[in-house]
């Protein structure tokens, strides 16, 4: 193990050290500590995303701290150790690529990627198809993964037209709610549809939305330079002069 990981290692054990340790540190439980997990990987993709490499050297240390930590709660605890997942993970990769590792030839196979991720959960004691979809995710990377587990086992649109029909049919049911528990049901329907005909396009709906805001964002602080530039305060205008300045803003984009 290389010495920096030995490091890592010793510095968690000694903050969660009972006697010696950091009190916060030693507080923590999985439940604890899983939001941070979540945050990390979070701030990682953020600096992906924004091209920040150095940031992203600094968060993907965070991200392994993370790992780190769970692994020496575990550890406490007689579940497994940190070593037990690294082996863990080196035997799934290795598993999973017999192309590379084993005697299969050819490049990868995606089908047989997945039935071999499904043969995994039915030996974990999984038996439906949307077993194993974290409910942690995101609600809309979630629905996306709900519904191509279903379309693996056939349950699926065949063509866009049909679930474009059900944004519609959905649309009117939650018009037609009339208590607040079912205009909450039906406004999930509503996006779950939604999701459903992006993804019948073959679009991500994370990144079709992660797009839209991006969008939608860059428009309106344009908005508020273009207000600013004219001497307006943007917030005071009436919607119809908002709504010209959006125009505007969509003009310039295209420009």
């Amino acid at each position: 193990m290389p010495d920096s990981t030995s490091r890592l290692l010793a510095i968690m054990a000694r903050l969660r050290d009972p006697v010696t340790g950091c009190d916060w540190d030693t507080a923590q439980t999985f439940a604890t500590i899983a939001p941070y997990t979540i945050e990390e990987a979070y701030e990682v993709a953020d600096a992906i995303q924004r091209g920040a490499m150095a940031e992203l050297r600094e968060e993907l240390g965070d991200l392994l701290l993370q790992v780190v930590f769970h692994a020496r709660m575990a550890e406490e605890q007689g579940l497994f150790s940190y070593q037990d997942v690294v082996t863990a993970i080196c035997d799934k990769m290795e598993s999973r690529h017999p192309h590379i590792f084993g005697a299969q030839t050819g490049g990868p196979d995606l089908a047989r990627w997945e039935d071999q991720k499904a043969a995994e959960r039915a030996a974990r004691g999984h038996s439906s198809a949307l077993d194993g979809v974290a409910q942690a995710l995101p609600a809309l990377m979630r629905a996306e993964k709900l519904q191509k587990r279903a379309a693996r086992v056939g349950f699926d649109w065949p063509d866009p037209a049909e679930p474009s029909a059900k944004i519609v049919e959905e649309l009117d049911e939650l018009a037609n709610a009339t208590t607040d528990h079912d205009r909450l049901l039906e406004a999930g329907d509503l996006l779950f549809a939604a999701v459903n005909v992006v993804r019948s396009y073959g679009i991500s709906a994370e990144d079709a939305l992660r797009a839209g805001n991006a969008k939608f964002e860059g428009r309106f602080r344009q908005m508020e330079h273009l207000a600013t530039a004219d001497g307006q305060d943007f917030a005071s205008l009436s919607l119809d002069e908002q709504e010209a300045y959006w125009q505007r803003a969509k003009a310039a984009e295209r420009g």
